[in-house]
């Protein structure tokens, strides 16, 4: 997801208003005034072109007209769930299903799914110490939970911006007891290891005999990056969590899928966290909904994505800049970044007047400082996306670098 638009909301990020998703409080002298991110906000929701429609920022009626299709997805004459029965017990085995594993469990948050699951593993490793990388969900948006409120011991691997390696697996000075592998790592510009690179880290793991989990909030559009199916993909984790809501626009919610015993123990551990919610029927059909409507349509995002980053980088040169960066260049996944050498307030403000001055949203994202004078985004390809051209791509970004420059738009 997105810093201003993003998951961090739900994770309890201890960044700023502005990156957790949250609507920024009245700054002083600006009584009256909308923020930056509420002015983002309202182009977007109101352009006719953008390269994501994401349904967690939309207007209330249109979030619950989603449900207008649940009749397709379960039958709706059962009576509604309590405490984890019925349409939430259909999600679970229709997750376990794609995931390939025995069992899994619904929870309202990912945050709780991945502290039960590494807290469960360390009480059959006898060894709290998660090893992860230092850009993983957990060391930044979750306001150090695994330590502070599961008793866990996080570990870092590196910090380098791409997966850990086999060999820093095998190298590590300290034991460790499970393996956590964010599958891809947002952070570092939603990036994968290669197929080869992930079975030699997953190997280098057993032989240290550590259980892995992957952090799978994205795992669903990870298929075309690997060319294998999610169950082949999952099979190589002892546990995985996914989410619903980043990539199949559920109203939230997640899952943790896995061996039958360890979900059985995890369901008694949400109990005692608190996420044994009485009624969760809205956002577990909205999740089935996503994985009728939204996962058979990821891969098409992904190739999409590609095009949209050729033509981006193509744009942005043609427009003049100094040198920007498109990360990763062929992205893994349907997310991507983009780097650019100016200040990020600057870079924010103009993206959102083009948004509202030309209709056209290639920049929905909020604008973080990577440095003095280097901002970074974060763009998002959907299904709005797929009708963009190359050619429209490239003319945004040619008319976009014309206002960083100062030069006439073309």
């Amino acid at each position: 997801m997105i810093a201003g638009m993003t998951d961090a909301a739900e994770d309890g990020t201890s960044g700023t208003t502005a990156q957790d998703g949250r609507p920024a409080g009245p700054r002083a002298g600006d009584e009256g005034r909308p923020t930056l991110r509420e002015r983002r906000i309202t182009a977007w929701r109101a352009a006719p072109r953008v390269l994501a429609r994401l349904g967690f920022l939309a207007p209330l009626g249109e979030r619950l007209a989603l449900l207008e299709a649940a009749g397709g997805v379960y039958d709706l004459g059962e009576t509604a769930d309590m405490y984890g029965n019925g349409v939430v017990e259909a999600l679970e085995k229709r997750v376990a299903g794609l995931l390939g594993t025995e069992a899994a469990a619904f929870f309202p948050t990912g945050t709780m799914a991945q502290q039960v699951a590494l807290r469960c593993w360390a009480g059959r490793t006898g060894d709290p110490a998660v090893a992860l990388h230092g850009l993983s969900h957990p060391e930044v948006h979750e306001r150090n939970a695994f330590s502070r409120v599961s008793g866990l011991r996080p570990v870092r691997l590196t910090s380098e911006p791409r997966l850990p390696t086999a060999a820093e697996v095998r190298d590590f000075e300290e034991p460790f007891g499970a393996l956590m592998l964010e599958l891809p790592l947002r952070d570092a510009g939603f990036v994968l290891p290669t197929w080869e690179e992930l079975t030699e880290v997953v190997e280098a793991a057993r032989e240290r005999e550590a259980v892995v989990h992957f952090d799978g909030a994205r795992l669903w559009e990870c298929t075309a990056h690997f060319g294998r199916p999610l169950e082949e993909i999952a099979g190589l984790a002892d546990s995985v969590y996914v989410s619903f809501y980043k990539s199949l626009d559920a109203f939230g919610g997640a899952a943790l899928a896995g061996p039958a015993t360890l979900v059985e123990e995890a369901r008694a551990w949400r109990h005692r966290y608190g996420g044994n919610v009485f009624q969760q029927f809205p956002t577990a059909l909205s999740a089935l909904i996503g994985l009728e409507r939204e996962l058979p349509r990821l891969p098409e995002y992904v190739a999409h994505a590609r095009v949209v980053a050729t033509a981006l980088r193509a744009g942005l040169a043609a427009g003049g800049l100094p040198w920007f960066r498109v990360h990763p260049e062929v992205p893994h996944t349907h997310d991507f970044q983009v780097w650019l050498p100016y200040d990020a307030a600057f870079v924010e403000e103009e993206a959102v007047r083009a948004a509202e001055e030309t209709g056209t949203v290639l920049f929905a994202h909020a604008w973080d400082a990577k440095g003095p004078g280097v901002a970074c985004t974060e763009v998002y390809v959907r299904g709005a996306a797929l009708e963009w051209t190359a050619d429209d791509v490239r003319a945004a970004a040619v008319e976009f670098a014309g206002r960083l420059t100062g030069g006439p738009a073309a």
